[in-house]
């Protein structure tokens, strides 16, 4: 959106999987056994309301020869008109910081990158720009089951443990050195904090 560039199928993967695998089955088969009309349900506070994709939607159908266009009005909805007033009150704050010019020389690809960073989690490039204080060093027993830790659980599992420290489950663009706190830049640190019976704890600076 942030680039004007149409939005697909494929877009919604990764925000709503349970939902594209939805959609994608429509596509790939005949619908028209599953009864649904061009309107959807929509919940709000507890409350559902019925929300129709095109003027009389709640009669149309969905059939094999529509199923295109449904699929293509439900992705309109969810991701342009349900947060059109949300979408332009922060393009209207994005666009005062930075010129859509400048934005439009990147890809959607790129885009996503300078903003999310990096999904997969590089552990040796973890290691190398953590900061130990107190008692801990890389070679602290405590810090080394630490590191035999990260390294033996899932990228997803790496980026649970990054949001609970630092708030983002995403690497800066180029790597951990990069991580920011609210005081500006900030390795990812590990100290000593209480006694072997207290819990982990972290700061999200």
């Amino acid at each position: 959106m942030m680039l004007g560039k149409p939005i697909d199928l494929k877009d919604m993967e990764s925000v709503d999987s349970e939902y594209y695998n939805s959609l994608l089955w429509i596509k790939e088969n005949d619908p028209s056994e599953l009864e649904l009309t061009f309107c959807l349900d929509e919940e709000s506070f507890g409350h559902t309301s019925q929300r129709e994709l095109k003027p009389d939607g709640a009669n149309i159908p969905l059939t094999d020869e529509n199923k295109d266009e449904y699929i293509s009005l439900v992705i309109q909805w969810r991701f342009v008109s349900r947060v059109q007033e949300q979408m332009n009150a922060f393009l209207e704050g994005f666009n005062a910081l930075i010129p859509p010019t400048l934005v439009k020389i990147f890809d959607e690809h790129e885009l996503e990158l300078l903003m999310c960073g990096i999904q997969h989690i590089d552990v040796k490039d973890w290691k190398q720009n953590t900061l130990y204080k107190g008692d801990y060093h890389a070679n602290h027993i405590v810090v080394q089951w630490f590191w035999r830790v990260v390294l033996s659980f899932s990228n997803e599992m790496r980026s649970r443990l990054l949001q609970f420290v630092t708030g983002t489950s995403r690497v800066p663009m180029n790597g951990f050195k990069e991580l920011y706190g609210s005081n500006g830049p900030q390795l990812f640190t590990i100290e000593r904090w209480g006694t072997p019976e207290n819990y982990p704890r972290a700061h999200t600076w």
